[in-house]
Formats: C-alpha cells, sequence, structure tokens
C-alpha cells in the first residue's frame, strides 16, 4: 500500500509506504496556531515516508518541529518524539478508509468548537489514541 500527498502548490510531495495511524485531531494551541483550527494529522514511521521538494522546518518546541513547504507555505508535518512522523490529512491525497481516531488535547480547544462525533477525547496528549496504526 502506498499512500501519496503534496502541499498545495505540489512543490512538496511524498508517498507512505504502508499502513496510516487513523485521523487524531489535535486541539492544542500550537497546532491552533499553526494552522488555523483543529489540526486533523495522520501519521507513519519516519522510515516508510518518502519526501521530496524543498520543506521548511520551524522548531515549535524543545522536543517537536512543524514541516511546512517553502514556496507556499501548506503545514505538511509535525515531527516530535517516536518513531512516526505526522502527516497533515488534508495533504492526502486519497483519505478513502482512513478512519479518524479520536480527540487530543480538548482542554486547549477553542471556545467555538463543539465536538459532537463521539470520538474519544484526552484533555491532554494520550498515547493510546497517537500511537495507535492500523
Amino acid at each position: 500500500m502506498i499512500s501519496t500527498g503534496s502541499c498545495l502548490c505540489g512543490g512538496v510531495k511524498y508517498e507512505v509506504e504502508g499502513p496510516l495511524r487513523p485521523v487524531v485531531y489535535c486541539h492544542c494551541e500550537q497546532c491552533r496556531k499553526s494552522s488555523g483550527h483543529i489540526v486533523a494529522a495522520s501519521s507513519a514511521p519516519r522510515d516508510k515516508v518518502r519526501i521530496t521538494g524543498e520543506v521548511r522546518w520551524y522548531s515549535s518546541s524543545e522536543t517537536a518541529r512543524r514541516g511546512f513547504c517553502a514556496t507556499c507555505g501548506g503545514n505538511l508535518f509535525w515531527d516530535g518524539p517516536g518513531e512516526n512522523l505526522s502527516i497533515m490529512a488534508g495533504t492526502l491525497d486519497d483519505t478513502s478508509g482512513l478512519p479518524a481516531m479520536g480527540h487530543i488535547f480538548v482542554a486547549d480547544k477553542a471556545g467555538y468548537v463543539e465536538i459532537y462525533d463521539g470520538l474519544p477525547q484526552a484533555e491532554a496528549d494520550d498515547e493510546a489514541i497517537t500511537t495507535l496504526v492500523i
């Protein structure tokens, strides 16, 4: 199984070999500030992701960085501890069959957001949600 994706301008493209983690919605302040809203991200082991094009990396904390297209500014990746690279789900070319898993950092969610989907919710990070790969 190969999944593909890209930024808005197509200057950065990627391929993922193997399964993707179900989508996790993150409501933390950093994700909201970097995306303008809630982040919806999948992930895969770093060694299974091949990236072409110029990615500009921004160190958003002592332990994590975010990858953007150097041309269009498309928000593509979140890279932190662990073996997986997070991939912004909206940048995938085909999301059919990719389920959502839950919400993390709901204690930080924007006041205008109401969650009605019935998925599990965690006040902060939750490894049971973020590390699952199908």
